[in-house]
């Protein structure tokens, strides 16, 4: 059975901002010194077990020139640009469509464009497991990630049976307190949700007739005009209408034969720009420095330099983000906060700086 993937590159990567921005969000981006960007690695690194023009990339209609730059090997007509921001659901059944129109059936991997693994022999295994789960009747497949402590910013998947290369899936659960994620990571039973997926067409296809009949309904229209002159005001109409919603909620939390593989392969989601530090190779203090940047008793730092020189004396745990029009110096135990300034400059209306 041939196999797909499906990489989901319509995120806006606000907690990277200000080297993230609207016209070129951090899928987009290279944050380690090879150069090569987010959506780059995340292509690369599927290439032992899919093909080229096996990959779909759904990305926001405003990021299509961006993925043909970035990614010119992949054919046009599977860059699948969606008209408007609706969720992994309806992101997922767009492609399960287009797909479902090329081969009788096919197994997809479903992936975020913006993750990070270490070590990519064992990623390519893991996936390969998967595969062969997915192959088998109607299963849905989530990638988990093995806990390596409490984390509070992930939801979890509880896990339970092994059956063979896989675990059913008891449930999942939503971001927990830190109390709650001690405990989580006690039990040897919870792993992170990593956003990862493998199933058949045919699986996905199902489960969203029978949960999601709308946008199964919907993505069906969308599938029979893809290729047809008419496919760009189907979409227009049909994506619009789709409720915005997750394949978690919508799908995995009430699916039957849900299974999930626990992996360990160095995955990193890069989430905040505390994660830079985690990706790359830090100097004896702890810092890491990219640019033209002058350091003088400086701990603990993160330093992204831009076109002037930046230099920082006596720091501590700060990420200081030079581009050329803003300037971001942010405390490490506030990372998370980036967000709000964003929120603070639409208010302000200042959209040339988002």
């Amino acid at each position: 059975m041939n196999i797909t993937a499906v990489i989901m590159a319509g995120g806006r990567g606000e907690r990277f901002w200000p080297k993230s921005r609207n016209a070129s969000p951090k899928q987009f981006l290279s944050l380690t010194k090879d150069g090569e960007t987010m959506i780059q690695k995340t292509v690369k690194r599927l290439m032992p077990i899919v093909k080229a023009e096996d990959v779909y990339i759904v990305t926001n209609a405003a990021y299509t020139e961006l993925v043909r730059e970035q990614l010119p090997d992949i054919p046009e007509e599977n860059i699948l640009a969606e008209p408007c921001a609706r969720n992994t659901a309806p992101c997922i059944a767009f492609a399960a469509a287009v797909i479902g129109r090329k081969y009788e059936d096919a197994v997809m991997l479903v992936l975020p464009s913006d993750h990070l693994i270490g070590y990519e022999d064992i990623y390519i295994n893991t996936l390969k497991k998967a595969v062969r789960a997915a192959e088998n009747g109607k299963n849905l497949v989530t990638i988990g990630i093995t806990p390596e402590y409490p984390e509070t910013g992930y939801g979890y998947i509880n896990f339970g049976a092994e059956k063979g290369d896989v675990y059913e899936v008891e449930r999942f659960v939503e971001k927990p307190d830190l109390p709650t994620a001690k405990k989580y990571l006690a039990s040897g039973k919870y792993l992170w949700n990593s956003g990862m997926f493998v199933w058949k067409v045919s699986s996905i296809m199902a489960n969203l007739r029978e949960l999601m009949p709308d946008i199964y309904e919907g993505a069906l229209r969308i599938g029979e005009a893809f290729g047809t002159p008419g496919f760009t005001e189907v979409l227009a109409k049909e994506f619009s209408a789709f409720r915005s919603e997750s394949v978690d909620f919508g799908i995995m939390e009430k699916a039957d034969n849900i299974y999930t593989i626990p992996g360990s392969f160095g995955w990193d989601d890069v989430g905040s720009w505390l994660a830079v530090e985690r990706i790359n190779e830090t100097d004896d203090d702890h810092n890491f420095i990219n640019g033209d940047v002058v350091t003088v008793d400086t701990k603990r730092t993160t330093v992204c330099g831009g076109k002037r020189l930046v230099a920082a004396i006596g720091t501590r745990d700060l990420i200081i983000v030079d581009t050329d029009d803003v300037l971001l110096v942010c405390s490490k135990n506030n990372t998370q906060d980036v967000k709000k300034v964003i929120a603070q400059l639409k208010e302000q209306n200042r959209t040339e700086l988002i």
